[in-house]
Formats: C-alpha cells, sequence, structure tokens
C-alpha cells in the first residue's frame, strides 16, 4: 500500500514509518526537522501555505494518508492561538477534503484532551468541552475532518514511545529523570489511558483494514495517574520509584489548564473486534524496545 504519513518526525509518525516500512510503499512528509538516512522517502513542506496539500498528494498518490502532523505544545499554543487553529483545525480540514475527492483513505490523529476531565469514561458520545487552546484546536480538526470527509477515521488519542529528541513523550520524562537518579513529580489527580506507540500502529492498521470510519477511541482498556505510571515506569527499568515524587496537577506550574480525568472508553473499538493491550503488556513491550535499542535507532536518524 502507498501511505503519506505527515508529521514524520514526530513520535508517532516515525515510529508508524519505521514499523511499516518493510510491507508498504512510505512517504514521510516533515515541516522543519530534517531527518538522515531514512528507510523510506521523505519530503520537507508546509502544509498551512496555500495549495501544498493537493500539490503532495497528486505528487505521490497515496491510498492511506495518515495525518499526525500538529502544533501539540500545549503551552505553546496557548501564546500563538492563531498558528494552533491554522496547523489543528485548518489543514486536517483541507487534507480531509482533498482526500475525499480523491477517495483516499484518510486516518485523523486526535486528543483525548478535548475533554474537561470531571466525568471520565467518556465515549465518543459525550460532549467535548476543551480547556486549553490547543485542546479547542484539535476539536475544531475533527469537525472539519469529518464534515469534509465522513469516510475518515478520527483517532482520540494518548500514547507514548521513543522519540528523534529523546525527550517528547511523558514516559521519556520519566526515564530521562530516573535515569539520571533524578527525582520526578508526577501528578496523583490526572487520569489517562496510555498506549505504547507501536501498539497504537497496529490498532490504527487494522481499523483501515476494517474499513471503520468515523470518530474512535484509540488508547489503552486501562486507566491510571500520571504518578502510577512514573512508577511503573522505574519499577520495569529497574530504579528507585520512590523518585517519582507524587503532587497535584496544580502545584505542577502549567500554563495551559488540563483536564483532571482523561479515560476513555473504548466500548465502541471493542464492537469492531479490537482490543488494544493493557497497561502490562504496553509496558513491556516498551522495555522490550528499550532493550533492543529502538532509542538509539531513532536518534540515529537526526542531523
Amino acid at each position: 500500500m502507498r501511505i503519506l504519513v505527515t508529521g514524520a518526525s514526530g513520535l508517532l509518525g516515525l515510529n508508524f514509518c519505521l514499523k511499516t516500512a518493510d510491507e508498504h510503499q512510505l512517504t514521510g512528509v516533515t515541516h522543519s526537522s530534517t531527518l538522515r538516512d531514512l528507510p523510506f522517502e521523505s519530503v520537507q513542506c508546509d502544509l498551512s501555505e496555500a495549495g501544498v496539500i493537493a500539490q503532495l498528494i497528486d505528487n505521490h498518490h497515496p491510498q492511506l494518508v495518515l495525518h499526525c502532523a500538529a502544533m501539540a505544545n500545549v503551552d505553546a499554543c496557548e501564546t500563538h492561538p492563531d498558528r494552533a487553529m491554522s496547523i489543528n483545525a485548518q489543514v486536517p480540514g483541507e487534507l480531509a477534503a482533498v482526500c475525499h475527492v480523491r477517495h483516499i483513505k484518510l486516518v485523523h490523529i486526535s486528543t483525548d484532551a478535548v475533554f474537561d476531565g470531571r466525568k471520565g469514561d467518556y465515549s465518543e458520545e459525550d460532549d467535548p468541552n476543551p480547556l486549553s487552546v490547543y485542546a479547542s484546536s484539535k476539536l475544531a480538526g475533527e469537525l472539519n475532518v469529518l464534515q469534509a470527509n465522513p469516510e475518515a477515521i478520527v483517532a482520540r488519542v494518548n500514547f507514548y514511545g521513543f522519540s528523534v529528541s529523546g525527550s517528547r513523550s511523558l514516559a521519556e520524562f520519566f526515564l530521562n529523570h530516573l535515569s539520571a537518579g533524578n527525582s520526578v513529580n508526577g501528578f496523583v489527580d490526572v487520569m489517562f489511558c496510555p498506549l505504547y506507540v507501536a501498539d497504537l500502529i497496529d490498532v490504527i492498521m487494522k481499523m483501515v483494514d476494517n474499513e471503520l470510519m468515523g470518530l474512535y477511541h484509540v488508547v489503552s482498556p486501562e486507566s491510571l495517574s500520571k504518578y502510577t505510571f512514573g512508577v511503573n515506569i522505574a519499577r520495569k527499568f529497574g530504579f528507585d520509584s520512590s523518585l517519582v515524587k507524587p503532587i497535584s496537577v496544580a502545584e505542577g506550574g502549567l500554563t495551559a489548564r488540563r483536564s483532571p480525568r482523561l479515560d476513555l472508553s473504548i466500548d465502541k473499538l471493542k464492537k469492531e473486534k479490537i482490543l488494544p493491550p493493557n497497561q502490562t503488556a504496553g509496558m513491556d513491550q516498551f522495555y522490550q524496545d528499550f532493550m533492543s535499542g529502538l532509542p538509539e535507532k531513532i536518534k540515529s536518524f537526526a542531523l
């Protein structure tokens, strides 16, 4: 299959390309990040420039587009709201429209942060209530995608894994501090359902193979606090778990508001006979990939 992946230097985009390059013809799209010695084709462009998206699609003729590109720094979105709306809302809508008229399958990556976190156990039928510019822009992106292309998949996700910078995911944040013997804070009052990126990729491909469409929650079937997530990493990697300090998110000094309960229901996904791995299985695979040298391999692609 010919697959075009936007945000190919990001955590999900790069891991997707590396994991699927042997079986599919990959084209990775990056904006400002330049990578080297990639085992797949890559192109650099600004998707927000007029006409670029249509030209990109027509040049590469993909059968599937995975749209991972986003302005994902939550606090930066607060200070640059217009840029956030352009990248996270307008670009996905235009991409969806271009794919729709060309009959190209689109998977758009969204976020669990569209909810305010007051209730938890959110289904796809629950009304979102974003608390930040980032979350608002991602919700607008969802709506734009599905309005322009009802056959698209919109996946609300929360994931972790290894990145080029070594510091993109919460798991890397904990690992970097713990491996240096430093104490690190973990929020006890923020619940989420993180999925290891390799498992997320497997689920995405199953959704495409099953010809699903519409909005889906694609997260772990189990929720935990960010503090517990840090403790689990410490224990799995043999670090002192007491280095992970339990604190409240109110003590975190964050610019943008965070939702306290982002445990999402995956009942809709399970009805399609797709069940993502649980927290233990995901952490086991994360550790195995670490031991096999995946972080070093991914970092080697950086210039």
